[in-house]
């Protein structure tokens, strides 16, 4: 009897016992789960908001130089490249000195030149004989009259050859010296050293074309032409640059279809920093547009997917965090609309929180 009722005693202290560490772990337990204030600086908290419902829609384009700000550089003359300074890609500034041409144009243009001023001077010193003998009453007035006409016929030849020297950009030298008319860069040539070129040659030496401000080209497929409005905001990306966005807004809509894509065109204009964005690159054009209707929006990485469900941390003191399920509408680059699970106001944690969710559902 006595073994046995100290059994009983044993095994109801061991019952309380167990009952008092228990009772004490139950704080700890629930301090595991506090932020420190290390956690606290790490995560971000953002507020959900109720806003109008947006849509994307993501085309595919290529980047082209402005064509306001592009020219194409024709041979004034023909003859034997003699020189070409420039490559391709090469930035060039304006008066530079792109190629150099011999030309037998050229050559008669600055015999034309001595023979206007030749024939200027002779005239000049004819009409002065002329008003000398006139003074002297020794000629009719007519023959002053008609010396002087001689004189302004020759004087709007040596004009006319001027001018053409002003055009063609000649000087003293018989070479033809390609200029470049803008700063800019090369971005198109088709001349090289030794070539022969015809005067009536119709392909351009040399594009020259300023890529301060760029234009998107991208394709719109006919279902979505409806969505598409003048100065829409756009981000683009690229593949040299994937994780940069470059901001623009549709400036042009070409209203025709091509008859081959059944798709329409549209202009994104861009200011290119640091001369990033290079003629022909592939650009991925990402256009937002309100759909219609208000729902609840947060950003787009506070959302978890884990076991089939969408899960949002919500927030409510650094040791009260609620995992809690979401349905989503639509989730877009960086705001997620959400149809049930959250209300207006409540704080959510919208940066590390997978670090929490692991630590309270491990």
């Amino acid at each position: 009897m006595k073994n046995s009722l100290s059994m009983v005693l044993l095994a109801a202290a061991g019952l309380w016992l167990t009952g008092c560490n228990t009772t004490k772990e139950d704080p700890e337990e629930s301090k595991a789960f506090m932020l420190s204030d290390t956690m606290m600086s790490r995560i971000t908290l953002d507020t959900v908001k109720t806003e109008p419902v947006r849509n994307e829609l993501t085309l595919v384009g290529k980047v082209v130089p402005d064509e306001n700000q592009v020219i194409k550089i024709y041979p004034l003359v023909g003859g034997n490249v003699e020189e070409v300074d420039v490559e391709l890609g090469d930035n060039v500034r304006k008066g530079q000195k792109l190629a150099t041409i011999r030309s037998g144009e050229v050559a008669d243009f600055e015999r034309q030149m001595i023979q206007a001023q030749s024939d200027l001077l002779i005239a000049q010193k004819n009409l002065s004989s002329t008003e000398d003998l006139f003074e002297s009453k020794l000629v009719p007035e007519r023959d002053v009259i008609t010396a002087r006409q001689v004189v302004d016929k020759a004087q709007a030849d040596v004009s006319r050859v001027k001018e053409i020297f002003s055009i063609y950009g000649l000087g003293k030298s018989t070479n033809y010296t390609v200029k470049s008319p803008i700063n800019g860069f090369i971005i198109d040539k088709s001349v090289n050293r030794g070539m022969q070129l015809r005067s009536d040659n119709a392909e351009s030496l040399f594009t020259v074309g300023q890529i301060a401000d760029v234009w998107v080209m991208a394709n719109v497929n006919e279902s979505d032409i409806s969505k598409i409005k003048l100065g829409m905001p756009a981000d683009v990306r690229t593949i040299s640059f994937s994780n940069e966005v470059f901001k623009g807004k549709v400036d042009k809509i070409y209203n025709v279809l091509d008859p081959d894509t059944k798709a329409m065109k549209i202009r994104i204009q861009l200011q290119n920093v640091g001369l990033k964005l290079k003629p022909e690159m592939h650009a991925t054009v990402n256009l937002n547009f309100e759909e219609g209707g208000e729902m609840q929006a947060i950003p787009s990485q506070a959302v978890i997917f884990d076991r089939s469900k969408n899960w949002v941390m919500v927030y409510h003191g650094r040791s009260n965090i609620e995992t809690r399920p979401v349905e989503i509408y639509r989730s877009l680059a960086n705001r997620t609309y959400i149809t049930s699970g959250l209300k207006p106001g409540e704080a959510i944690i919208s940066k590390n929180q997978l670090l929490v969710y692991d630590a309270l559902n491990d």
